[in-house]
């Protein structure tokens, strides 16, 4: 028997035998592909001259008589009247806490949603609002029109947003930015468990670790960030431009 005779047909859509259920899933397919063009499209509008801009992630579950949660609103606020617009998921805990410290502020608050069976609720403190209902749509908006990333403690949403940031900037598909954890002793585990783990068995370069900066005070969270730029400036050159189109 020949090779190709062992494996099983590959089904294809148009050889469907019920015509009207194959057309059916064709013409939701595409209208589905359609909302996902609309998110991009909206995103593009709303935030492409948005620059300069700080995406912070963290925990809808802190509340705000959390520590953190105060830490969220200084820093959000210390960005925003350093002429930085700040980025969040639009909804509670920390991301509420970035909305309302950068719409006290002097720059623009943004939030950006996503509608999910519980915890997402949007908070009031967004000058701009948009709607996801894809999650990586979300995420190439958190990443694209970013020029610093705080991450403050949170779940997996947090870390699935994080470890997403450093894939990319390891991979060369976006550039090079800040990457800042806030909460030495929350995150330091995680470091150590990186540095004890993934760089001796040789999954990442230890250089790899100097993509991260753990810091506490709110205060050096915006020194390191304006550090950062001392050297170059806020607006991605067009090389970098360029590879954003590729997120």
């Amino acid at each position: 028997m020949e090779e190709n005779e062992k494996r099983p047909p590959r089904p294809r859509l148009r050889q469907l035998h019920d015509v009207e259920r194959a057309t059916a899933k064709k013409a939701r397919e595409s209208w589905h592909m359609f909302t996902i063009m609309a998110e991009f499209i909206e995103a593009t509008e709303q935030l492409s001259e948005l620059r300069p801009a700080v995406s912070i992630f963290g925990s809808a579950r802190i509340k705000p008589e959390d520590p953190y949660y105060q830490k969220g609103v200084e820093i959000a606020r210390r960005l925003s009247d350093a002429g930085l617009a700040v980025i969040s998921g639009g909804g509670p805990g920390i991301m509420e806490a970035a909305n309302k410290g950068a719409f006290e502020g002097k720059s623009l608050s943004v939030g950006l949603n996503i509608q999910l069976p519980r915890e997402q609720v949007s908070n009031i403190w967004q000058d701009i609002s948009l709607s996801f209902r894809h999650f990586y749509a979300r995420k190439v908006a958190f990443v694209k029109y970013a020029d610093a990333y705080v991450v403050l403690p949170g779940g997996f949403g947090t870390l699935d947003e994080m470890t997403e940031v450093l894939t990319l900037i390891q991979t060369g598909k976006t550039r090079r930015i800040p990457v800042i954890l806030v909460g030495i002793a929350f995150w330091r585990g995680l470091i150590d468990w990186f540095q004890n783990t993934l760089v001796k068995n040789g999954m990442i370069d230890p250089a790899d670790l100097d993509i991260v900066q753990l810091i506490d005070e709110p205060a050096h969270v915006v020194d390191a960030i304006f550090a950062f730029y001392e050297e170059r400036d806020f607006e991605p050159s067009d090389d970098e431009k360029q590879k954003a189109l590729y997120l």
